[in-house]
Parts: structure tokens; C-alpha cells; sequence
């Protein structure tokens, strides 16, 4: 009843991490995969892995932050499979370490841009093939930082605050065209943005989740696969945090 097989979907961000885990679990329930990324290199590995477990994809490199990136993935993502059905917004990065009044003006610039105004392009382009195949289902990548503050990160708090607002209009506007928006929000992830931080911080963090580790991608991607089916057919415009239980504390 809820096959996904034969569906087209979009990830942002899925040469690594999150994005990788979304890209590859969609490909194993039947869906095809437009994969997109910044790094050429990656994003063509995670094409390769969801071909080698016999799925369907191709790749696309594009920076989420630029309009007209997102517009030419939708136009390859229609060329090659004639509709959308899925998208999840995952591109993302975690810029510089610095309280609001010392920020640096090009790392709000760049963080601002990728994070939140690319999760904007993304979804201008998607909305109109959506609707033309009668509907579809938008994941927006937020955070627990959707929800709360973190210290010496105000760009990227901020953006993905703007990412579950973002989501919430779009429920609101598209709800009785049949297109769902949610946002997601995870704790921390064991992902590649994660690797410039020392033993110490990785061990504080850890104690941030009272389930006693950080999440991993598969977690994540679970939870994308059952907003995506229908399963989920009355959730729409919301925040799921997948969290470990960082936001009980």
C-alpha cells in the first residue's frame, strides 16, 4: 500500500553523511535518485554505491547556496525521470565559531546562504514539478538548533530557525495541493561536519543527548523514508526532532 517504487526524489548535501544515508536508503525502496552535491567526487561515490546495490540514480554538482544551481538540478532531475516526487533539503554546512557581536560578515553571509536561502531556491523549483505530478513531499534538513540556541553559532541557529518557519508556509500553502512540507531536526550526527572538533568537545557533546551517544545518518534517513511514505499522510507543516532526547534537558 505504501510502496515507494518508481518514485523520483532530489537530495541536496548527498555526497556524505545524512544526505548519503537518505540517497542510498530512497534507492532501496524502489526510488530514483537525483543525487546533488558540492563535491563532484562524492556526490559520483554515493551514485556509484546505490547503482552497485541495484538502484537508480545520477548526479548533479551544484551549490545549494546559488539559485541557479537549484533550478538546473530540477531541470536534469525532470530530463532524466520525468517528474518529482520527493525532495529532502540537506545541503548544509556549520561555518565559523564566534558570539553574534565578533561573527564574521562573510561566514553569516555564506552560512546564511547555503542553509537557508538554498533550502528557498530548492524548494522554488521543486514546488512547480511537484505540483504538476499531482503532489509530492519536501524535507527540510533543520536541526535541534531549529528549536534552540547553541552559543557562538548564531548563523547557523538562525538558519535553521528559518528552515521550520520556511516549512510551516509551505504546509500552509500547498496543504490542499497535496504537496507535505516537514521539517526534520537532528541532534548531533556522526557526519563529516563533525570531524574538525577535538576528543573533548565530541565527549561534551555526547553528554548534550541523554540517550548517551550521538545519532547516526541511518537514524535519520529512517525517519526521512516514513515522512516520504504514506504512512506519514497527515503530517505536514511540523518540526520532528530526532534527538536522543537533547531537547527534554
Amino acid at each position: 500500500m505504501y510502496s515507494l517504487e518508481g518514485k523520483t526524489a532530489i537530495v541536496t548535501g548527498a555526497g556524505s553523511g545524512i544526505g548519503r544515508s537518505v540517497a542510498l536508503l530512497f534507492a532501496r525502496e524502489g526510488v530514483k535518485v537525483s543525487v546533488s552535491d558540492i563535491n563532484a567526487t562524492d556526490g559520483n561515490e554515493t551514485v556509484s554505491m546505490i547503482r552497485e546495490q541495484g538502484g537508480d540514480a545520477f548526479f548533479t554538482q551544484a551549490d545549494s547556496g546559488k539559485a541557479e544551481d537549484n533550478e538546473l538540478l530540477v531541470s536534469k532531475t525532470i530530463e532524466k525521470y520525468g517528474r518529482l516526487d520527493f525532495a529532502c533539503n540537506n545541503a548544509g554546512i556549520g561555518g565559523p565559531a564566534a558570539p553574534t557581536g565578533e561573527f564574521p560578515i562573510d561566514g553569516w553571509d555564506k552560512v546564511i546562504a547555503v542553509n537557508l536561502s538554498g533550502v528557498f531556491y530548492g524548494m522554488r523549483y521543486q514546488i512547480p514539478e511537484m505540483l504538476k505530478a499531482g503532489g509530492g513531499v519536501i524535507i527540510n534538513m533543520a536541526s535541534i538548533l531549529g528549536a534552540v540556541g547553541f552559543a557562538n553559532s548564531p548563523a547557523y541557529v538562525a538558519a535553521k530557525h528559518g528552515v521550520v518557519g520556511l516549512t510551516k508556509n509551505i504546509a500552509l500553502e500547498y496543504g490542499a495541493k497535496n504537496i507535505r512540507a516537514v521539517a526534520v531536526g537532528p541532534a548531533f550526527i556522526k557526519t563529516p561536519l563533525l570531524k574538525d572538533f577535538d576528543e573533548d568537545t565530541m565527549n561534551w557533546l555526547v553528554s548534550k543527548h541523554p540517550i548517551g551517544r550521538m545519532g547516526e545518518p541511518d537514524e535519520v534517513a529512517e525517519l526521512v523514508l516514513f515522512l516520504c511514505s504514506g504512512k506519514a499522510s497527515f503530517i505536514t507543516g511540523c518540526y520532528y526532532p530526532i534527538d536522543g532526547g537533547y531537547l527534554a534537558s
